[in-house]
């Protein structure tokens, strides 16, 4: 999407503080992100750079943390992620990674634009291994370099303290209610191990080749230590249980590890992510988010 002139002329004079000299008919923003504005853009030498601004103070607070996470995880991962060039409170900027999000937004709309087969067994096993090198790195490092690390008792504690909250400040539909109380006291759901997690590994934040294989992983605002489920929720969320049945198996192959109802698990995740919402309205304090998430919560 263009950008107004004179929101493009503040971008422009807030990149060339940091030393971008970007070209300005090459700006296009997508204003989809919840705590980013992202920018597309190209410099004089035809270098594509990718702009992220904070919409919140509360969101530059977390820049320390976020590049911890980058300059953990890059080294480790087998494929490329974001390597900032600038860290600014009020500017993120590095080059663009080779391929294309498997999925967008459509700026006009607001509907998803998929980019990819979403029955691809490409895109399935590659999901599959990439997950089982991100699990795989070491805990205890992780949690030497800084990163949040969460034991499997509170991960679970931690999600009775988040629906705690948000009841008490909103009003939750019983149906809802039972179905988390039922999740929360039921052992068979829940893991009995921890894993380095990306938290939102879906097809936005994962960077595509024509062939479907995976070229990069963005956005790892939300990557700690915790429940393996996380990274695989997306996953169940397309609705194609071939899909999620042969990503789980190039997973195992690769050496990952699963349990019985980590399926039934990601399911009960999807069923909770009003509680997510409802926290980052509380968080915003933004009328808008508050009445989206109320609305959530008494469907």
């Amino acid at each position: 999407m263009p950008l107004p002139p004179d929101d493009a002329r503040r971008i422009l004079e807030r990149a060339a503080s940091h030393g971008l000299s970007l070209n300005p008919e090459s700006l296009s923003v997508n204003e989809a992100g919840l705590d980013y504005r992202v920018v597309m853009a190209r410099d004089a030498g035809d270098v594509e750079w990718v702009l992220r601004i904070p919409r919140r103070d509360d969101v530059s607070a977390k820049l320390g943390a976020e590049r911890a996470i980058l300059d953990f995880v890059g080294p480790r991962l087998g494929v490329p992620v974001p390597r900032w060039q600038v860290a600014d409170r009020s500017l993120i900027a590095y080059r663009a990674l080779p391929g294309r999000p498997g999925l967008t937004l459509d700026p006009a709309s607001g509907e998803p634009v998929w980019h990819f087969d979403r029955e691809s067994r490409v895109y399935a096993r590659e999901f599959g291994h990439l997950v089982s090198r991100l699990h795989a790195i070491s805990i205890e490092e992780a949690g030497r370099a800084g990163l949040t690390v969460e034991t499997p008792e509170q991960v679970r504690t931690g999600w009775a303290a988040d629906i705690a909250r948000v009841r008490k400040e909103f009003d939750v539909a019983e149906a809802l209610v039972r179905r988390w109380e039922d999740w929360l006291g039921d052992d068979s759901y829940w893991p009995r191990h921890v894993t380095l997690t990306h938290g939102e590994l879906y097809p936005a934040h994962v960077l595509l080749a024509p062939d479907d294989t995976i070229t990069g992983v963005l956005d790892w605002t939300t990557a700690k230590v915790g429940d393996p489920a996380r990274d695989f929720v997306f996953q169940r969320m397309l609705g194609v249980d071939a899909v999620f049945e042969a990503t789980v198996d190039a997973y195992v192959k690769a050496g990952g590890q699963v349990w019985e109802r980590m399926g039934d698990h990601c399911m009960e995740l999807l069923a909770a992510s009003p509680i997510g919402y409802a926290l980052y309205a509380l968080t915003t304090g933004q009328p808008g988010h508050r009445e989206a998430a109320a609305a959530m919560l008494m469907p």
